[in-house]
């Protein structure tokens, strides 16, 4: 045989090995990402809302992404072991379109004064940036973790603009007597040495330094670099965006009654969202499911998702690919 000809045939076997072995290794499509400045109404104000579009070529799908308080959105593509952390980079991956925004007061956001950043403020924010992805993307979906998953149903409940609702680090039975010592223990981002030359007012809150893992992480392992991103990439929240979180999601018929969408949740063995005696039965998908359904309309399909071995920020965990692989699943059958 000749000698070109061979090492056309071995070119072509190893291709199909190589594509065998690593699955998708042939078929991930190119990701573009840009940075995006949305302006948005506010009362009597123009603010802008900053996000990162990942957009894989072909895709019909992109998801809103809104982080929980004191984080940002780089919550969603985490830099330490991003092939395992990155929930970003695992969407995109399969060909889902993400962005991921900063809440207003936080990242590269606007910084409105405190008083006046609510949930509702900010899931109204989101709607505005929902509407410039319509022309470009078939199907969106918003989601978000812990408050900015609160935030994410306010804005399907009241707009009705969107295809589908993630829900992550979060359910409708906060467990004050976990969530309280946290919230006790924040200090005003002025306060803080990583933040105080934000130029903030004292309504915005962020961690104490140092208290990262046991406010977030815990029962899940304490993997040090892990930690330390989460403690240099943290961010703030405004005190005012936990009071109508609570008023919408707990106290008052919730906004998620009103989501006419599918709806997924997904939390890890989380004390501030889960068990007795206030939190919601997460003990299996299947009471969680139960524990939550009351809050939803039959229109959500409630789907849940119990990510095992880990605390509030799903995200760090080192089993998230299990969650991620999941998410992406659900997002197929819309």
């Amino acid at each position: 045989m000749p000698w070109n000809s061979l090492r056309r045939i071995c070119a072509v076997v190893l291709l199909v090995v190589t594509t065998w072995l690593v699955p998708g290794a042939a078929t991930a499509a190119p990701v573009s990402c840009e940075d995006v400045r949305v302006p948005v109404r506010i009362l009597l104000a123009v603010e802008t809302m900053y996000g990162r579009l990942c957009t894989p070529q072909g895709a019909r799908t992109v998801q809103v992404l809104i982080p929980g308080g004191t984080y940002n959105s780089s919550y969603w593509d985490i830099s330490y072991t991003p092939g395992t952390r990155s929930y970003r980079q695992a969407m995109n991956n399969a060909g889902i379109a993400t962005l991921a925004v900063d809440r207003l007061g936080t990242g590269q956001s606007s910084k409105p004064l405190s008083t006046l950043v609510t949930a509702t403020v900010q899931a109204n924010a989101v709607h505005q940036v929902v509407q410039t992805l319509r022309p470009r993307f078939e199907r969106v979906v918003v989601g978000g973790h812990s408050i900015g998953a609160a935030m994410a149903m306010i804005e399907a409940g009241l707009h009705r603009d969107v295809d589908g609702v993630l829900v992550t680090g979060m359910t409708h039975r906060m467990n004050y007597i976990t969530v309280l010592p946290v919230l006790a223990g924040m200090i005003p981002a002025a306060l803080d040495p990583q933040l105080a030359g934000r130029g903030l007012d004292a309504g915005y809150l962020t961690t104490s330094p140092g208290t990262r893992y046991s406010a977030f992480h815990t029962p899940g392992p304490n993997v040090p670099e892990a930690i330390a991103v989460d403690e240099s990439t943290k961010d703030v929240f405004a005190a005012t965006e936990a009071v109508d979180t609570i008023a919408l999601t707990n106290i008052v018929t919730p906004a998620s009654r009103a989501i006419d969408v599918p709806v997924m949740l997904v939390v890890g063995n989380d004390t501030h969202f889960c068990g007795t005696p206030l939190g919601s039965d997460c003990s299996s998908p299947e009471a969680l499911r139960a524990s939550e359904a009351p809050y939803f309309a039959p229109e959500a399909r409630l789907h849940t998702y119990i990510l095992d071995g880990y605390g509030h920020s799903i995200n760090y965990a080192p089993n998230a690919p299990d969650y991620h692989q999941a998410v992406v699943d659900w997002v197929a059958t819309l």
